[in-house]
């Protein structure tokens, strides 16, 4: 079992005592509403614990706001670099990713070696894999999501970030090889069908790990057929039943060799 990386808001530190009663002094007979939004110059602290206070109560996106202003009024200060991850969080929460994203490539940006960064990394690989539209759609956020994850393995490989990732990363690769058998139908569909090999092939090649792959290799024995190079349909028959001789497309596959290529050796 796969253990679940630490709880995002135990990343900030405990606010102190001290903060915690400038809390309680500062939001006594505090209404909730637009004057809340009023930027005025308030010690690190207080400010700090106030958005910590929203976030916890559920209100993520003015959380946001309001560590932004932390960086703001305090750029200096240490507060100001739990802050950024922390906006980066709240904007993830409340689920404005591209903010989430700016936010904690900020926090990289300058503070690169930061023993928090693989959680900034993790944040935004979060925020794009949140975003994955469904197969019938364009890819691109599918692919910013799988570089992202990547990237959290390649360089945190021995964190719970990047066992998480990896989990994310079967189903992000499941998606785009979904992706490529939805264009590879469809130029099969319209006798195209080198351009339908090159997509069934890519997820053969690509995404062999994923749940496409059988189908995969049935599409490319009908292509092959349909090419006229039944020593190549024989071929991906033959790897379809040595992997997956249980699977229907295997069955559909033995079928379709015995009916037009009987007689043939794999090239």
């Amino acid at each position: 079992m796969i253990t679940r990386p630490r709880s995002p808001l135990k990343l900030a530190l405990a606010v102190t005592a001290s903060a915690a009663a400038l809390l309680t002094a500062g939001c006594a007979g505090r209404t909730s509403g637009p004057q809340d939004t009023a930027y005025v110059a308030r010690d690190v602290e207080t400010l700090y614990a106030e958005a910590k206070r929203r976030l916890d109560a559920g209100n993520a996106k003015f959380a946001a706001a309001l560590f932004d202003e932390v960086e703001r009024q305090h750029p200096y200060s240490p507060w100001a670099r739990r802050a950024q991850l922390m906006s980066s969080f709240s904007y993830y929460v409340a689920r404005d990713y591209n903010k989430a994203i700016q936010s904690a490539q900020r926090f990289l940006s300058i503070h690169p070696g930061n023993k928090d960064a693989p959680y900034a990394y993790y944040l935004i690989a979060l925020s794009y894999y949140e975003q994955i539209s469904d197969v019938h759609r364009d890819q691109a956020i599918t692919e910013q999501a799988r570089t992202a994850l990547n990237e959290v393995v390649r360089r945190f490989p021995q964190t719970a970030y990047a066992s998480d990732a990896r989990l994310k990363l079967d189903l992000v690769n499941d998606h785009l090889a979904g992706k490529e058998m939805e264009i590879g139908r469809f130029y099969e569909r319209s006798g195209k069908w080198l351009a339908a090999q090159i997509r069934f092939q890519n997820v053969v090649e690509n995404y062999q790990t994923t749940s496409h792959t059988p189908e995969a290799l049935y599409r490319l024995t009908e292509t092959s057929l349909a090419l006229g190079i039944p020593e190549e349909a024989v071929k991906y028959a033959a790897v379809l039943g040595t992997n997956y001789p249980g699977s229907e497309w295997y069955e559909k596959a033995f079928e379709l060799v015995q009916d037009h290529a009987a007689n043939v050796r794999a090239s």
